[in-house]
C-alpha cells in the first residue's frame, strides 16, 4: 500500500492542517466564543445559543472534540465541554510565529 498524502508532511504540519480544518465551519467558530465566555457547558446550552438542531450542534462538538480543541467531561448524563487550554496556545505559538515572520521580512511581497 502507498504513503498518503500526509505522509509527505511533519507531524507539526499534520497537526496544525486537523486544528485547522475543524476550525473550518463558522458553527465551530460561535461554539469556542461561546465556550470562552461561560467557560464549561453541555450541549444543551449550546443548542439554546445557536440557530442549529441539537444533533447538528453534536455533530460539530464531535468534530471541535475529534480535532482536540475542546474536552467533554461526563458528569451524569451530560456531557460538560470546556476548551483545551493546550491547544490554543499551539495554535497561537503557530501564528505567532508566522506572524512574526511576516513582520520581520525584508520586503512586502507582491
Amino acid at each position: 500500500m502507498g504513503a498518503s498524502k500526509t505522509d509527505h508532511f511533519t507531524d507539526k504540519q499534520n497537526e496544525i492542517a486537523i486544528l485547522a480544518k475543524a476550525l473550518g465551519h463558522p458553527a465551530r467558530i460561535a461554539i469556542i466564543e461561546y465556550l470562552l465566555k461561560v467557560d464549561t457547558c453541555i450541549c444543551g446550552d449550546i443548542v439554546n445559543e445557536l440557530p442549529l438542531a441539537q444533533p447538528t450542534v453534536s455533530q460539530h462538538l464531535k468534530e471541535l472534540k475529534n480535532a482536540g480543541i475542546i474536552k467533554g467531561d461526563i458528569e451524569g448524563n451530560t456531557i460538560c465541554y470546556c476548551i483545551d487550554e493546550n491547544v490554543m496556545h499551539k495554535l497561537q505559538n503557530y501564528f505567532g510565529n508566522v506572524h512574526t515572520k511576516i513582520k520581520n521580512r525584508k520586503k512586502n511581497c507582491c
